[in-house]
């Protein structure tokens, strides 16, 4: 993409309107960041160039069709951010990217593109709201949305079937949650290419969470050590941490504390290259307790 030719473009145009740059930031972002795309030093996100484009009052594929990329790249990169912002569990600046994109017509005029939507906002319903019965609801009708129409589901439709299962873990219906993993597991069979390889580590990993519920704790550790291996031979990072951490808590419960201290530690390792400062003090916390627990019955 010609970030820099979209900053002059947008320059131009707002000259033409006869707006400063501050009024073009006004209710969008800060003057500052506006004057940066402007010279090509950054390029706004999907959400501010849709925002942008409707000051300036032009569509939002026009500053695509100047770039090097076709105007679906929009659609995208409004994936991408929501996808960056689920996985960091910012949930609300995912639900602002979500209101800015339900008025676009490239959205609500297509229902591929509207499910991404869906999805998202069932997310935040379900974690900020808390209104879990509207979030299920709205999750269901974005699966819908596109579901049947084809013989094999696509990713992303097993990426939802996968969030109701969580949604269902969360809600302690762990019968529930395992019922929608199973029928992840047999859409995944019938994909030729996994786009995604971290979405067959979550499968597994939330299975394993959902066998510890049921104190089913050898069957989780297998699961656990199938995504490793999973991670492995697909040379990605995505999970090792929150997988080796879920063996070390298996193992505790069990009582194998020697064990559970072992994987606690692999999981410190995996953070702490991660730079996940919040989990990597969490986990150095949990190793004190289970060493502690270990003196305690050492001691009897």
């Amino acid at each position: 993409m010609d970030y820099s030719a979209i900053g002059t473009k947008i320059k131009e145009l707002r000259k033409d309107i006869g707006l400063t740059q501050g009024e073009l930031a006004e209710d969008i972002c800060t003057q500052a960041l506006i004057s940066r795309i402007e010279k090509g030093d950054i390029y706004p996100s999907a959400a501010s160039l849709y925002q942008i484009s409707k000051k300036l009052g032009v569509d939002v594929n026009y500053f695509f069709e100047i770039g090097s990329t076709p105007r679906l790249d929009y659609v995208k990169e409004v994936e991408r951010q929501l996808r960056k912002l689920r996985i960091k569990l910012k949930y609300s600046e995912m639900m602002d990217v979500i209101k800015v994109e339900e008025s676009n017509p490239l959205f609500y005029k297509d229902s591929t593109n509207l499910q991404l939507l869906y999805w998202h906002k069932s997310i935040y319903l379900f974690e900020v709201q808390k209104d879990h019965k509207k979030a299920i609801e709205i999750l269901k009708k974005a699966y819908h949305l596109t579901a049947g129409q084809k013989k094999a589901l696509t990713e992303r439709e097993i990426e939802i079937l996968m969030t109701l299962g969580v949604f269902e873990f969360n809600l302690g219906n762990h019968d529930q949650s395992m019922e929608y993993y199973h029928k992840v597991n047999s859409a995944l069979s019938t994909l030729e290419l996994l786009t995604d390889k971290s979405i067959k580590t979550r499968l597994l990993y939330n299975i394993a969470r959902s066998l510890t519920r049921l104190g089913k704790y050898g069957e989780s550790t297998e699961y656990c050590e199938e995504a490793i291996r999973w991670c492995v031979e697909e040379e990605h990072l995505w999970g090792l941490g929150e997988l080796y951490y879920h063996i070390g808590h298996n193992y505790e419960q069990e009582g194998e504390l020697e064990k559970a201290l072992s994987y606690i530690e692999k999981s410190m390792i995996i953070f702490e290259m991660r730079n996940n400062t919040g989990y990597h003090s969490y986990l150095f916390k949990k190793k004190e307790q289970i060493k502690a627990k270990r003196e305690k019955r050492n001691s009897k």
